[in-house]
């Protein structure tokens, strides 16, 4: 896929009135076919925003740019403002009773939940002869109050 032919026609024609002779000038030896149809084929990434196109060629610089140049600031153009669509916002209520269930949930100490099951899993390899840490049987010991203080 190319850039079309009228938007090429269009930048050139941009172009050669900005930079007149010099613009003209670095093309005398090559057909102007054949450099319009690589200038297409370069800037083809900008077919569908042609605003970034717009934009470089109101930022010109005092210098007449090669196409990379053109193509660097076709690149360093606003990216295109598209719209999002806002989020449905949640009943407050909704919201309230959920983050009410959340918190319960991290503070509220489960019933039935035991809480040092760990310790006691630890405990019972320690009392099946298996060769623990220091550390897991220091914390399994202090977890159940087997250390006295």
């Amino acid at each position: 896929m190319s850039l079309p032919t009228q938007a090429i026609d269009r930048l050139f024609q941009r172009l050669s009135a900005t930079y007149g002779a010099h613009w003209t000038r670095q093309w005398a030896d090559v057909p102007m076919t054949d450099i319009k149809t690589v200038w297409a084929h370069e800037l083809d990434m900008f077919a569908d925003n042609l605003k970034a196109i717009g934009w470089a060629l109101e930022n010109l610089p005092d210098y007449c740019p090669n196409l990379m140049q053109f193509k660097t600031l076709c690149k360093q153009s606003p990216r295109p403002d598209y719209k999002h669509l806002e989020s449905p916002k949640a009943p407050l209520d909704i919201v309230d009773s959920e983050v009410l269930k959340m918190v319960q949930a991290l503070v509220e100490p489960k019933k039935d939940k035991d809480y040092k099951d760990w310790a006691r899993s630890l405990k019972k390899r320690d009392d099946a002869g298996e060769v623990l840490s220091p550390h897991q049987l220091w914390s399994y010991k202090t977890a159940l109050e087997l250390i006295t203080k």
